[in-house]
């Protein structure tokens, strides 16, 4: 083990001399690491100056590899092997060095220099098309190499950069600075005010919520969103088939932030305004909901972000009612106002107590002979890859095949009978009406007398 930890040092003491230099800004984090991973029978030193006696900090391998602290200025240093420094100051601006040495053997030095990196980024959040402007400054020697790199991951080899802000500005940047073999890269961050990206088109239903959305980036409060200058913020909804646009709830910087109905249509307006959700909401979907909606947020300058979100109604319609009789077809056709993308399809599921299963996600739904267990609500729902996007219902009642014959039996005999019974009394009032002429043509009088002569 002796041999081995003796060809390291000798490979280490090979380079000596070399100075790896890191470039930090004040705030920001060092690493200062070893030369080698396996340093735990060496003697370690961190020290400010090669020749002073004194030493940040010492471990000794003998002593359970315990650092012990020896400037109490260092105290609050987070890790010493490697050394990081976390929110570097002016005073960390200068050269450190690492002693390493086993046993008596004479020590191997090992120089580490941080530099300071003066980076310059915008302190607040842009509006898209603002003027922007990077700068990153290295101090001497001369030789580095800087470059920005954009959010993107593409490089430009400019100490300053200026540019127009957009969306794809929006995230984190780093300067990277080459000095020779040493590398440093200081990562910042730039935030481009804008509206998150909606998932459009969204799908609902009669049968299940209606959630139209739009929202701040997670990153933006509300408070930048006003000290931007923020002018108003509206809903718009254009009608499918295409007709005028109608506003449906307006929000001015004047006075208190207080929605404003136009034509709300029943949809409920945003209640989270401070935590960035400009969502509107609706407990059922209807039929009118199809459409084009509109989030818009204006700014004085002129600036207006938006986002659009299209509105697609999913529906179940039978062909053969709502109502039907125990061995009738069932014809169910699922779907939206066009054919279904590719990338959607559907999943129909019956009520629980029927007998069918596994049935084809297609539409129409087609089943031959249907049972009184087939009634109760159908579904049929939206996917795309492993999402549900939506679902609609329909509730149907089907009724025994013998107890409508048995109806149609019952209402048949009824009206026979009750025809009969009509029948006999027009007959018994005809015979009657006929036993009475009869009776007058032979009594014409009332005291008939007996043919013969009589006395005068």
């Amino acid at each position: 083990m002796k041999i081995f930890i003796l060809l390291l040092l000798a490979v280490l003491t090979s380079t000596t001399g070399a100075v790896e230099v890191v470039y930090a800004q004040i705030g920001g984090t060092v690493t200062l690491k070893p030369p080698a991973k396996d340093l735990k029978d060496l003697y370690m030193y961190w020290k400010k100056d090669k020749d002073s006696s004194q030493d940040l900090a010492t471990l000794n391998p003998m002593g359970n590899n315990i650092w012990k602290i020896k400037d109490e200025a260092w105290k609050n240093i987070s890790s010493w092997s490697p050394l990081i420094i976390k929110n570097i100051q002016q005073e960390h601006f200068r050269t450190f060095f690492l002693k390493l040495r086993i046993g008596r053997d004479d020590p191997t030095f090992y120089e580490y220099e941080i530099r300071k990196l003066t980076v310059w980024i915008p302190s607040s959040p842009v509006l898209p098309g603002e003027k922007v402007t990077l700068s990153c400054s290295a101090e001497t020697p001369l030789g580095k190499r800087i470059q920005w790199m954009n959010p993107q991951g593409e490089t430009n080899p400019q100490n300053a950069l200026t540019f127009s802000a957009s969306m794809r500005d929006n995230g984190p940047w780093s300067c990277m600075v080459t000095d020779g073999q040493s590398k440093s890269q200081v990562n910042v961050s730039v935030t481009v005010l804008d509206l998150s990206p909606a998932l459009s088109p969204q799908y609902t239903s009669t049968s299940s919520r209606l959630t139209v959305p739009c929202s701040l980036l997670p990153h933006i409060s509300w408070e930048q969103i006003k000290a931007k200058g923020f002018r108003e913020l509206h809903w718009s909804f254009i009608p499918t088939p295409v007709s005028v646009p109608q506003r449906l709830f307006s929000l001015s910087a004047e006075g208190l932030l207080t929605w404003k109905p136009d034509q709300n249509k029943g949809l409920l307006q945003p209640t989270n305004l401070k935590k960035g959700d400009l969502s509107l909401k609706r407990n059922q979907g209807i039929e009118e909901d199809v459409g084009e909606y509109i989030c818009a947020l204006g700014f004085e300058n002129g600036v207006t972000l938006k986002r659009s979100v299209h509105v697609k109604l999913l529906q179940i319609v039978s062909s053969t009612g709502t109502e039907l009789i125990s061995g009738q077809q069932l014809n169910l056709t699922c779907g939206l106002e066009q054919p279904l993308p590719s990338d959607l399809h559907l999943k129909w599921l019956p009520p629980k107590q029927s007998t069918l299963s596994d049935l084809r996600p297609s539409s129409p739904l087609i089943i031959p002979l249907v049972s009184t267990a087939d009634a109760g609500k159908w579904r049929c729902e939206l996917w795309q890859n492993n999402t549900r996007l939506t679902s609609a219902e329909i509730t149907l009642e089907i009724v025994p095949w013998l107890s409508v014959w048995m109806l149609v039996v019952i209402c048949s005999v009824t009206v026979i009978i009750i025809l009969v019974f009509i029948l006999a009394f027009i007959l018994c009032r005809r015979r009657q009406q006929k036993m009475r002429h009869l009776r007058r043509r032979l009594c014409q009088c009332k005291h008939p007398k007996p043919k013969g002569f009589y006395r005068t």
